[in-house]
């Protein structure tokens, strides 16, 4: 099978994920697209987390019954940081991968790639691809590819502030992810 990666803190996971995810997948011609959920990202601070446990859920929730995703644990498994180097060598031992996976990034990771832990490596492993994300991408020296994706004006930090703010946030996640917010009372001010 021919996978695409996308990894991240899914804090919620919304339409805007799932929505880069199906556009490269396609744009690139892969079969089935993994998530993963990352434990805690090396260079981002979790807003309003409500733990690993949560947001895997969500994540799941989103794609129930879609056989074309696949979720992935390793990096709530695994102690300490999530590196992406470490979770690429994970799946391509535990999955049956056609040539290189992809690993999509968006482009405002790109100033910050050469900091990852072994991005020459990550590029050995994968074929990384940048996801337009809105903002005037950085110049990357590494090997990528550049996606034509949809700018999709969401972000998880906006949900969780519509919904701490008691403002509309519900058609910004699939059904299932705000059945799974509201029944969890996740993201509120005022929780009990």
């Amino acid at each position: 099978m021919r996978l695409l990666v996308l990894g991240g803190s899914f804090n919620p996971i919304h339409l805007g994920h799932l929505m880069l995810a199906e556009e490269v997948a396609q744009e690139f011609s892969y079969d089935r697209i993994m998530l993963v959920p990352s434990l805690k990202p090396p260079h981002k601070t979790l807003g309003q987390d409500p733990g690993p446990v949560a947001r895997l859920g969500m994540v799941r929730a989103a794609v129930e019954g879609n056989q074309k995703y696949l979720v992935d644990t390793c990096e709530l498994e695994r102690p300490g940081l999530s590196y992406t180097y470490e979770t690429l060598e994970h799946l391509i031992s535990a999955f049956p991968i056609d040539g290189k996976p992809g690993l999509v990034i968006g482009d405002d990771l790109a100033a910050g790639f050469s900091s990852w832990r072994n991005p020459e490596g990550i590029i050995q492993l994968a074929d990384l691809i940048l996801a337009r994300r809105g903002e005037v991408p950085s110049p990357l020296e590494f090997r990528h590819r550049v996606a034509h994706n949809l700018l999709f004006p969401v972000s998880s930090t906006d949900i969780r502030s519509r919904i701490a703010g008691a403002r509309p946030w519900r058609w910004l996640v699939p059904a299932p992810v705000a059945q799974y917010i509201e029944d969890h009372e996740l993201y509120r001010v005022n929780r009990a």
